[in-house]
Order: C-alpha cells, then sequence, then structure tokens
C-alpha cells in the first residue's frame, strides 16, 4: 500500500559546497553568491559549510586565529541575516564565535526567511586528530541538542564531528526536528586516500543515512571541497530522506549547490511505518550517561 501524506509540505533544500581562501572577505562573498543562486533556483532553505567564512584552520594550533573570530550577533551573522531577508529563506551559517576573552565555540546560527536570529548552536564533540586540533580552539558547546521553528519547518543542527554520534541525533530528534543539517570540513589525507579513502567517506555517508533512518527525519550534508594545506576535503554533500535514501548527492572535486525538494509531511508517514520512537525503551537507557559499563 503506498504511503498517504496527511499533512503534505513542501520545501526546497539547497546544500551549498564549495572551496575556501586564507582571506575572509573572499569567501563571504562567494557563499553570498551562493545563495542568491540558490534562492533564484527556488531554495527554500540553505545550508552553508562548517567555518565556511575562512579556510580550515584547525590543522595546525596557532593562536593568531582567535583574532578571526567574531561575536554572534556580529558582522557576519549580519551579513547572513540580511540575506535571509533579502532571499525570504531559511538559512544555515556555521561560524567561529568570540563569546568572551578567552571562550571560544564553533557555532552554527539559523536564521528566519525575516532574517531574525531563531536559534544558536554550539558544537557539542570537540575532536582533537591529526590536522583537526580542534580542541585547542573551541570549548564544547553548553547549549545542549536543539532545534528551531522557521517558516519552513523545525530545523535541528549538529556541527561535522557531532555527526558520528547517535546520541546528538536522537536528542535533536527529539526536540522535534523535521530536517538535521550537520554543516562539515572533513577531508582525506593524501597518503591515506587510496588505502582508506573509499572506506572514510562511506562510513560518513552511511552513519548520517543511518540517523535519518533511526529518527525518522530529513538529514543534510555540505562538506567543504578542494585543497587545503594537507588535507584533501572531499565534498561529498548529500541530502537523505527518512527512510535514508539519497535525494541530491554532490561530488568529490567540484564546488557545487545541491538542491532537492523534500517533503516534511514524511516524516509522520515514516515515523508510523518505522516506529522506533514509539518502541524506545526508556526505562532501560539509564546507563547511556555513564562513560562504559564495567561488568565484574
Amino acid at each position: 500500500m503506498p504511503y498517504q501524506y496527511a499533512d503534505s509540505r513542501v520545501v526546497n533544500v539547497a546544500l551549498v559546497q564549495m572551496s575556501c581562501t586564507e582571506e575572509k572577505q573572499p569567501n563571504v562573498d562567494k557563499a553570498l553568491a551562493r545563495i542568491a543562486e540558490a534562492a533564484e533556483r527556488g531554495a527554500n532553505v540553505v545550508c552553508l559549510q562548517e567555518l565556511f567564512a575562512g579556510p580550515y584552520f584547525c590543522q595546525s594550533e596557532d593562536h593568531r586565529w582567535f583574532e578571526t573570530a567574531e561575536p554572534i550577533p556580529g558582522p557576519t551573522s549580519q551579513v547572513l541575516a540580511d540575506a535571509a531577508k533579502r532571499h525570504g529563506i531559511v538559512l544555515i551559517g556555521s561560524l567561529f564565535e568570540r563569546r568572551a576573552p578567552g571562550l571560544y565555540h564553533n557555532t552554527a546560527v539559523v536564521f528566519d526567511v525575516d532574517g531574525s536570529q531563531v536559534g544558536v548552536y554550539r558544537k557539542m564533540h570537540i575532536p582533537d586528530d591529526p590536522l583537526y586540533y580542534e580542541k585547542f580552539y573551541f570549548t564544547p558547546g553548553d547549549l545542549g541538542f536543539r532545534s528551531f521553528q522557521t517558516k519552513f519547518g523545525k530545523i535541528g543542527v549538529c556541527v561535522c564531528w557531532d555527526q558520528w554520534y547517535p546520541e546528538a541525533a536522537r536528542l535533536t530528534a527529539m526536540t522535534g526536528a523535521e530536517m538535521i543539517f550537520y554543516p562539515t570540513a572533513i577531508g582525506w589525507l593524501p597518503e591515506e586516500k587510496e588505502e582508506f579513502g573509499p572506506s572514510q567517506h562511506a562510513a560518513w555517508e552511511t552513519m548520517m543515512r543511518s540517523h535519518a533512518i533511526a529518527n525518522g527525519v530529513f538529514v543534510g550534508a555540505p562538506n567543504r571541497v578542494g585543497r587545503e594545506g594537507a588535507l584533501q576535503f572531499w565534498g561529498g554533500s548529500f541530502l537523505s530522506d527518512p527512510n535514508g535514501n539519497l535525494l541530491a548527492k554532490a561530488g568529490h572535486e567540484n564546488e557545487e549547490i545541491l538542491l532537492a525538494k523534500v517533503d516534511l509531511g514524511l516524516v509522520d508517514v515514516v515515523r508510523t511505518h518505522w516506529p522506533f520512537l514509539r518502541d524506545r525503551r526508556i526505562d532501560a537507557y539509564g546507563d547511556i550517561t555513564r562513560r562504559y559499563l564495567d561488568q565484574a
């Protein structure tokens, strides 16, 4: 029997996949141009990649990059707010936030169609791996997992490393998110690409598609592309429906605007047919807050 959509709400979603330079303004100008193009092509919701306004500076520990952080609200967030209002879109941007002297976050901001700031999410999981030295720069988020009501649906945002954690997706979905976006900056180490590259990329995509299935939500992941320092960012931005099906997918090499039509009515349909939220054993999950279950 085919699915019946009791609440059909069609939204056009765009993900911006682009390369970045070291200087901020050209990146901001490029992003604004891509936002305008996406809106012209019919996008209602546009999501930019992680830290779109600059290079991925976390490849080394260098204090000079703290000078590029901004408060929120601030100059770059205001530019995004103006773009959202000008084009009548919901816009998600990822910024290096200067919260207070010595306190910085990797932060995503959500703007509604009138340019109002409807939500802020601070990245919760902070990696510390070779060429991803984020703990040097970012304090873990303290706002929890959230979603935000906009004209075009209820939107949840996590950021990059958060995408590996099913707990983050679950808790975001439990706040009512119909779409979860993961602004991302992830790539290959050139010396590892031949042996491990396909597996690494497949794991990344599969993980987020599994979040879509387990939580009955749409998932969008815009990633950067191009070579920066020692990293080759793999692009591969994609949008998944609540069944884990790919609605659109970008390539690994080029800048792209990924555009897809989603019907938010599918969220209720999928959750009704696959009632994972109904069948959760919330009475049995208390140990999830422990680091590890040591058993004698």
